[in-house]
This record gives C-alpha cells, structure tokens and sequence, in this order.
C-alpha cells in the first residue's frame, strides 16, 4: 500500500490517515509530528488520553485521540476503520518470566484481528534486529512472536528490525550515558564485545515515515541500522569522548549474568532492574543488519554513532526533549480513595509572589533542580527505593521548566496538572500502600498561598506502621519544600519587580540632563 497521490482537482483531497498506538512512548510519540510533517492524517490509539494533552501537536487539526483497550477486538476494529494503515508500536519492556510474552503475542494477536476486520491495508510494526534461529534472547523471541501474530490474519506486516536506538533520554542511551559517567572503571559482562549496528532515533522515524510511501517495502522485514558496526565497549568509548571524560577502563568478564547485570544497571543508572533486563539479554546475541535494503528502498544520512551521541546530547543539554523512556510508565487514574482510611498531612504558607510566578516555580520540582528543602533526606529515600527494586531519583525529569500528565519526575508520576493552580503527583517509589503528593496554589491578589498536602492509603498494618514512622520526618521535609519553593518564588519576584522599575536604555536616552 502506498499513499494516492493528489492531482489538480478542485476539490482540496483529504489528507491520508493512519493509526498509531503507543504515541505515549519514546518512539510513538516523535512518530507522530514526523507523519503530520508530511501531511498525513494521525488517529492515535492510548489507554489514558491525558497523557497527551500537553504535546505541542495534541491541537493539531489532523490529530485524533481515542481511548481503547488493545486487548478488546471490537474497539480497536472500530478505531481503524478509515486508516489505511497501523502502526504498531506496543512492547512489554517489563521482564516477568513468560508472562511478557503471553501478554505480547495476545495483544498483537487482538490488533492483527482488528486490521483485518477494520479493512487496514497494511500494519508496520518497529521489532528488534537479531541473529536467526532458536539461541534468541528472551527479549528478541517476543519480537519474534509478535510479528508472527500480527501476520496470522493476513495483513501485510511491514517490519523494520532495529538493534540498540540512539536518541535523547531513550533508555539505552540513558544506561550508556549513566555508566560512562559514574564509572571511571567498570567490570562488565562479556557480551560488551558483541557486534552491534546501532541506529539514531532521527534515522528510524524517517524509515517508519517513509516506507509509506514505497510499495516494495510491502510485507517485508527490513532490518535498519546506522553506518557503523560496533561492540557496547565501543560505544562507551564514544560516548566518553563525547562528554569530555578519561579513558574508561573495561574489563570484561564471564560471571556477569544478564540478571546480575540488569541489577548493576538499576543501581547505578535511572532504568529499573525490570526493563535493563531486557536491554541486557538483547544485547548479548549479535545484532548486525543481513543486507542493506532499507537503504536501498528508502535512502537517506545516516548518522555515525558520534553524530547521533552528539546529537543527543545537545537535546538534552538545551531542553528539547521530545519523549523520554519514562513516558510509556503506566500512569493509573486517581486512585479509589473511598472504602479505605486515607492519611493527610497538610501544610501551607503566603507566598510574597503572584500565583503566576508561585505556580511557576511548583512546576521546577525534581530532577536537577531538587526539592528544594531537605535534598539529603529525598537522596536517602531514593537509594533506599533503588535498593529494593524501585526507580529511585535517578530518572530525573524530561523537561526543566514544563510537566505534562504521565511525565516522570524521579520516583513520582505526574497524574494531575490543572494550570495555574496545582500539580498532583503519584508516588512510584516501593510503598505498603498508595502515595500522592499535591501542590496547590491559590491567587491571592499579588500574594499568593501554597499548600502541599501528602495523602497515603495504607495496605495492611506494615501501611500503617510506614505512615507514623515517616510522620517525623514530614516536618523537615515539606516545611523546608514550602519555605524552598517560597524562596524561589519570592526572589523571583523582586527580579521582575526591579527590572519593571529599571528605566529603558530607550527612556535614559531621552531624559533631560
């Protein structure tokens, strides 16, 4: 299937349309402005809408936004009716035994149902490059399976098999990045001297994009990657040199399992234990492209793993960070406060700032810019998580300035923001029970007044016994939050206040001496 081309008619063609579902994760949700880039009509399908309410092209007059279980037959077929093709784009990057890939191939098999009953005329599905045969890892015989099932029904699969993917705040980079700057030097598992053909994100979209529009793409599977060919202990070479750093020091080893490794990721980088060890397993089997057909069919720059580091790098550094890996965390609804004892604590203060500048300086919480009271405290607490298999702080935020709903910030997920007025966090840290975290900010005329309050809905007795053990140490930390973010606001405050007061270059000019 290729796109119609438009010719001169008078009346204006509606422009092509296709589904797209995981435009909540890393590689959907920069697919997306690359098909609307080329006039192509997007019908994203996503468990929680909400968390695309804040994308710079949630607005746009040729995107759709439908909420549907991939799981349910009947409303994905009613979804694609009206797309000319599917993107699949849905990967269980959580390591569970079988369980993964149980739920994987039911899902593709329920999507490939839907295309063919929905009339699709083809489905293009990003998969993982790797050897052939039966000594696949966990993670690439999913892949595998998945593509068989999205095939059963008769639709023609596109597949593109990419190796490692190079791109800001994608979960390889992050790991990669993380150990090269933590660690001068390292004992690794013997699998960092595998051949890998790894590929910048900028160079899959294109290839997601374009094969579109090129017939003999048409049930095939394509394998793409970049120019070069390179072990992980090149890339980690590369990568040092990229950021300025010594000469790391390698030592490969044999004892260092896929599980022991994926522990080692987990404490010393932002990517959990439960999606490093996909990553690792995956990283273990050789992952070179066989031939070099996606370029043939579909021709473009391909970027050196220095330029896509690089390029990267420069991402984050000025804060353009499109998607990052934490964007595909699952990000339930308010939880059920009913039926249960809710505990709360709450606190508040006047802020000698409008609500405006107050608000601001709300949305800065996390990642580099702390907490701003009792960061030692929050330091502790997230080591602690990382310790028994949580998140920990690590992971950040994606952006400096700006949150949206299903953002990331360290161990919280952000399920509320009302602009303005306040932000709602759920706690992703290891808790015996459920944890939010709000901060609200009324307008008080000039001056305005924040409220942080904690909610905690304990599960059992060990819920109850965490609430009143941490109770203390609520006074230092969210009074010294409040007196922070009061600081904060208040200083910037008075800056816009002297600068308004400041005369003009302009007006300094023109007074009479």
């Amino acid at each position: 299937m290729t796109f119609p081309v438009a010719h001169a008619t008078n009346a204006i063609p509606a422009p092509p349309r296709v589904l797209v579902t995981g435009a909540t994760g890393y590689v959907g949700g920069r697919l997306v402005p690359a098909l609307l880039a080329r006039g192509v009509a997007v019908r994203c399908v996503v468990r929680e809408p909400r968390k695309l309410e804040t994308r710079p092209w949630r607005q746009h007059p040729a995107v759709e936004v439908a909420r549907a279980d991939l799981r349910d037959v009947e409303q994905l077929t009613t979804q694609m009716r009206g797309c000319q093709a599917a993107y699949y784009l849905v990967h269980s990057m959580i390591a569970q035994g079988d369980a993964y890939r149980s739920h994987d191939r039911q899902l593709a098999a329920a999507f490939a149902q839907a295309a063919a009953a929905a009339g699709v005329a083809r489905i293009v599905y990003l998969g993982g490059l790797g050897e052939l045969g039966d000594n696949l890892s966990e993670h690439l015989a999913s892949r595998r399976e998945v593509e068989t099932e999205l095939a059963a029904t008769g639709v023609p699969v596109t597949t593109l098999r990419a190796a490692m993917i190079i791109g800001s705040a994608s979960a390889s980079f992050e790991i990669l990045r993380y150990l090269v700057e933590h660690l001068p030097a390292m004992v690794t598992p013997r699998w960092v001297r595998t051949q890998s053909q790894p590929i910048a994100i900028r160079n899959v979209l294109h290839y997601l994009v374009t094969c579109l529009d090129v017939p003999a793409t048409i049930g095939r599977t394509i394998d793409i990657g970049g120019p070069e060919v390179v072990s992980y202990h090149e890339l980690m070479r590369v990568m040092a040199s990229a950021r300025g750093l010594p000469r790391r020091w390698i030592l490969p080893v044999p004892v260092l399992t896929p599980r022991l490794s994926s522990w080692w990721i987990h404490l010393v980088t932002p990517v959990p234990h439960t999606i490093a060890r996909p990553l690792a397993e995956g990283l273990r089997n050789r992952t070179v492209c066989r031939d070099a057909t996606a370029q043939k069919l579909m021709p473009q720059p391909l970027l050196t793993m220095r330029e896509a580091i690089d390029a990267a790098l420069g991402k984050e550094q000025d804060a353009v960070v499109e998607t990052a890996w934490t964007d595909a965390g699952a990000m339930p609804g308010d939880p059920d406060w009913a039926g249960g004892t809710v505990y709360l604590d709450t606190r508040s203060t006047l802020v000698q700032a409008p609500a405006a500048v107050t608000y601001a300086t709300v949305l800065g919480i996390g990642g580099a810019n702390g907490w701003y009271g009792g960061n030692w405290l929050w330091r502790v607490r997230g080591w602690l998580d990382k310790l028994v298999g949580g998140p920990g702080l690590r992971r950040g935020r994606r952006d400096p300035k700006r949150v949206m709903v299903g953002d990331a910030l360290d161990f919280w997920r952000v399920v509320e923001v009302r602009p303005g007025r306040s932000l709602e966090l759920r706690a992703e840290m290891k808790l015996p029970g459920t944890a939010l975290l709000q901060l609200d900010v009324d307008d008080l005329g000039g001056q305005s007044r924040l409220t942080v309050a904690a909610k905690f809905k304990p599960r059992g007795l060990l819920g109850i016994a965490y609430w009143y053990s941490v109770l203390p140490l609520h006074g230092l930390v969210f009074r010294g939050m409040l007196r922070g973010l009061q600081r904060a606001a208040e200083a910037v405050a008075r800056q816009r206040a002297a600068a308004a007061d400041s005369p003009s270059p302009a007006a300094t000019d023109r007074a009479p001496v």
